[in-house]
């Protein structure tokens, strides 16, 4: 099982759009100040996740996110959690 994820860093008032077939996994590399955009905070928390089957369909659902270029679209998703 693969997802689609988002996470938001409250001391950065940022967020960020992943995938993963191991959520728990990746939030510990994400808060463990790795090399990365994510290394700017520790405090990232899940404020969105959907599951795919395979691999290619969260990333494509990645990427379409990411295409908005939009914090607006991000916070409807997660408040709508389509």
């Amino acid at each position: 099982m693969f997802c689609t994820y988002i996470l938001y860093s409250e001391s950065a008032d940022k967020y960020y759009v992943g995938s993963t077939n191991d959520i728990n996994s990746r939030l510990k590399k994400h808060n463990n100040k790795n090399k990365g955009y994510t290394n700017r905070s520790s405090d990232w928390k899940i404020v969105y996740k959907k599951d795919f089957v395979n691999r290619t369909d969260a990333i494509m659902f990645e990427k379409e996110i990411k295409s908005w270029k939009s914090r607006t679209m991000i916070q409807k998703l997660i408040s709508a959690d389509i």
